[in-house]
């Protein structure tokens, strides 16, 4: 009997925790709009903005951005904000600071473990969906960009005022443009003429204090920090600005799919000595794709910014095994490369860019990683590597892209983004497969995968590329971040320069407002003379 009343009021006792949680969480969330109410001129348009579990559009909405279904929704946002101006940002910072709830900031596009939407701590969601204005100025080659566009519509909007103008970012045009650039952007341009990062001139930047901070008033080390170490743990970035690029009116194009049994393990073998050393106008791509056993197929993808005749004579003088040949190529207009590389059919329009969901695939699971290679690797270690990857009966692609050219042209300090010089070539893995219920079993053989390769790949550290976000590098996101525990993926990102992000992140954002499980952590300035003056080493 005394069982008995000792379970029942266990029981009793848990309920009423619960149900006192329930009501703590309802209140919080209730304080917390009640505040974005007061401060909001206009409160009778709240309802245009703001999104809660009671609106019948808050699931659409959060899921819309989703990219990787893997990710647990489990514990949703109080709120989704998804503001018109970047005065109402300015009050959702202040009242989250009172209300102690954390933010998440999202623009759309790739988010691979979900840090743009998913938090274990009370937090809202601030989605720039809204804020994508686009001005193309022609005359001075430049461009403002608000943060919530993503590169598809960046691209079209440069397209409709110029055939010559272009940007380098990413071939996915469903990409955000607030994180690509922030983290870097590769390109199918870059070794002709480096990342999206280089290329930024300006910025506005929501902080910690509710400010809008332009490139003069931010400074220069917050204006360093933001172009590749990752905005997202300095403010709420709301819009930047470039610098354009010329292009010729034409490029070239090709894509060479082949099978093992074609040759194909050693024309990569060939292509790991040649590809970061050919003519900068020339980057070749690599796409190994296996199903198991059944399938194993290798695409050579390259862009080339200038026209047919003079790519052949490039391809026929570095690389003729491959066997490249007129019909091959295809010369077309930078906004038609564009649809190209992002698989759209010849005949479609520009304007499937400004659809913000095309080519993407919400059905699959996936799990990503990143590597960069600095020696090249030997045929017996390709053959072990496909012998791996056809392990299992899902799909695995290996994408190699070459280093070279522009990159060497940059120190590792230059910005954040620290890869340039020394690099042949970055694998972005990606597994893929259709059942949720199958997560767990390819998350561990993606991982016994990524530890297999770190024989092939860069060491002291081993780098990893801050766009292809990996949490089984290292997470803590409870308050302010141990560095040492910090610098086991912060030196994988960004080498040493994550020692100066730490300094600049101390100074603008002490008590870590704005963080996830994998942001820039600050410092007390005892700690920050310590990492400054003694070097650590055990985390290299």
């Amino acid at each position: 009997m005394e069982i008995s009343n000792t379970l029942a009021f266990l029981l009793l006792l848990s309920l009423f925790l619960f149900s006192s949680c329930i009501a703590s969480v309802k209140s919080s969330r209730d304080d917390f709009l009640e505040c974005l109410s007061h401060q909001i001129k206009n409160s009778s348009s709240i309802s245009q903005f703001i999104y809660t579990l009671e609106n019948s559009s808050y699931s659409t909405i959060l899921k819309s951005y989703e990219g990787n279904p893997r990710i647990s929704l489990d514990v949703k946002p109080f709120v989704i904000f998804t503001p018109f101006d970047e005065s109402q940002i300015q009050i959702v910072v202040h009242c989250s600071k009172i209300h102690a709830l954390q933010i998440r900031i999202r623009s759309g596009g790739h988010d691979y473990e979900g840090l743009s939407f998913v938090s274990d701590t009370p937090f809202v969601i601030v989605d720039l969906r809204n804020l994508r204005k686009i001005s193309i100025d022609t005359i001075n080659k430049t461009a403002w960009i608000q943060a919530g566009a993503n590169l598809g519509e960046l691209y079209h909007s440069i397209a409709t005022k110029s055939r010559t103008l272009s940007f380098v970012a990413g071939s996915c045009p469903t990409v955000g443009v607030g994180g690509h650039f922030s983290g870097g952007g590769y390109s199918m341009m870059s070794r002709k003429y480096g990342i999206a990062a280089d290329y930024i001139i300006d910025a506005k930047i929501i902080d910690v204090k509710g400010r809008i901070l332009d490139r003069n008033s931010m400074g220069e080390d917050l204006f360093w920090a933001i172009r590749g170490g990752g905005g997202t743990s300095f403010g709420i970035i709301v819009s930047w600005k470039v610098k354009l690029l010329d292009v010729p009116d034409k490029v070239t194009a090709f894509n060479v799919t082949l099978s093992l049994e074609q040759n194909a393990t050693q024309l990569i073998y060939k292509w790991q000595h040649i590809a970061h050393k050919v003519d900068n106008n020339l980057l070749i791509r690599i796409f190994i794709t296996t199903y198991g056993k059944s399938f194993f197929q290798v695409s050579f993808t390259a862009m080339f910014v200038g026209q047919i005749k003079e790519l052949l004579h490039e391809m026929r003088k570095i690389f003729p095994e491959l066997g490249v040949s007129k019909e091959d190529c295809v010369e077309m207009s930078w906004i038609e490369s564009i649809l190209f590389f992002a698989h759209f059919p010849g005949s479609e329009s520009p304007d499937v860019l400004l659809n913000r969901t095309a080519n993407t695939d919400p059905l699959s699971y996936s799990k990503s990683k990143s590597d960069y290679v600095q020696q090249v690797i030997s045929m017996n270690g390709l053959k072990s590597i496909w012998k791996l990857i056809q392990e299992e009966e899902t799909t695995v692609q290996l994408q190699f892209s070459p280093w070279g050219g522009k990159f060497n042209d940059y120190s590792e300090s230059e910005t954040p983004f620290p890869h340039r010089a020394g690099n042949i070539f970055m694998i972005h893995y990606q597994v893929i497969w259709e059942e949720l219920a199958s997560s767990q079993r390819y998350i561990a053989w993606t991982q016994k995968l990524y530890r297999y390769m770190s024989r092939y790949v860069s060491k002291s550290p081993r780098a990893a590329y801050i766009n292809y976000r990996d949490l089984d590098l290292g997470v803590n996101n409870k308050g302010i971040t141990n560095y040492a525990q910090a610098s086991i993926w912060g030196m994988k990102y960004f080498k040493n320069n994550f020692k100066r992000l730490v300094q600049v992140k101390t100074k603008v954002d002490p008590a870590n407002f704005f963080r996830n499980e994998q942001s820039i952590p600050p410092l007390s300035r005892e700690k920050l003379s310590a990492i400054i003056f003694k070097p650590t080493t055990n985390v290299f």
